[in-house]
């Protein structure tokens, strides 16, 4: 079935989003069965790295769901209708990544210790304001944002790696261009009473914080899965920094869309890259579901 939800932004919301966008729930499975231990092209860094980043989704999803829903209330049709899509879809890549967890762990990784991390972290937010929490949430979908643009414009990140995990990240990379700026325009909404230099101070100030801890936790986690492999000290430290920063060097690549977001009157769609899911999207289209 096939029932996106299109948001018509004919309103006086203050962000482009594009008039015709569409947010799609496509309800994929993957992974179900068995893939390489390292399943990125072999290698071991860009292996790390990944299932690092994938050790934290299912928390750190459902940290971004209740950040936005905090803040529904009031918000008028076309974002309740984005919200609701936003949810539906990062429900969808919660399940994903637990099953591909349950891969990396049956290859004898253990990731225990990566989720247990997420979840102290996360237990920090319980008694901070909800704002505070949406921020940091802002940020953080720029950050998936960012890197799945870079992953479905250079296919080279993911062209040898196992055919089955490259097309489940295919798959989150296109949804979340799609809902990259929901997570934004929520708090267009829930601080449309506050100057814009507030606005501009608390995302600038979180994506600060955010990219510190981002980096210096995924790296920490990363590290830790390619002892696991036999891999420490030196050897494992540069080999990660050739990784992230030359080839396929994606941290140096979204460089220039991280510096983007400290521009005031900055917004996600400033740059409307939809035409990177159309070269994927039909390998998913068997697998839509209603998004009401």
């Amino acid at each position: 079935m096939n029932a996106p939800v299109k948001i018509d932004t004919d309103t006086d919301r203050q962000a482009p989003t594009p008039a015709d966008l569409t947010i799609t729930v496509r309800d994929e499975r993957f992974n179900r069965g068995t893939t390489p231990r390292r399943w990125w092209a072999g290698e071991p860094f860009g292996t790390a790295w990944h299932n690092a980043l994938s050790a934290t989704f299912p928390r750190g999803e459902a940290f971004f769901i209740e950040a936005v829903k905090a803040h529904r209330e009031g918000a008028d049709p076309q974002l309740a209708e984005e919200i609701r899509a936003f949810v539906k879809q990062e429900i969808n890549h919660t399940r994903e990544h637990i099953a591909f967890n349950r891969l990396a762990e049956d290859h004898g990784y253990d990731i225990k210790a990566i989720d247990q991390r997420v979840a102290e972290m996360l237990a920090l937010t319980k008694d901070r304001p909800v704002i505070v929490n949406l921020a940091a949430t802002m940020a953080l979908e720029h950050y998936t944002a960012m890197m799945a643009a870079e992953f479905l414009a250079n296919p080279r990140h993911f062209k040898d790696a196992d055919p089955e995990v490259r097309k489940m990240w295919e798959w989150h990379s296109i949804e979340e261009i799609e809902h990259k700026g929901v997570a934004f325009d929520t708090y267009l909404h829930a601080t449309k009473d506050w100057t814009n230099w507030r606005r501009w101070k608390l995302r600038s100030l979180m994506m600060l914080i955010v990219t510190f801890n981002f980096f210096k936790n995924r790296c920490h986690d990363t590290l830790e899965l390619l002892a696991q492999d036999g891999i420490t000290g030196w050897k494992a430290k540069w080999g990660l920094f050739k990784y992230l920063t030359v080839t396929p060097g994606v941290v140096r690549r979204i460089l220039p869309a991280w510096l983007a977001y400290f521009k005031p009157g900055f917004h996600p769609w400033d740059h409307d890259d939809r035409a990177l899911i159309g070269k994927y999207e039909g390998e998913f289209r068997a697998a839509l579901m209603p998004a009401e």
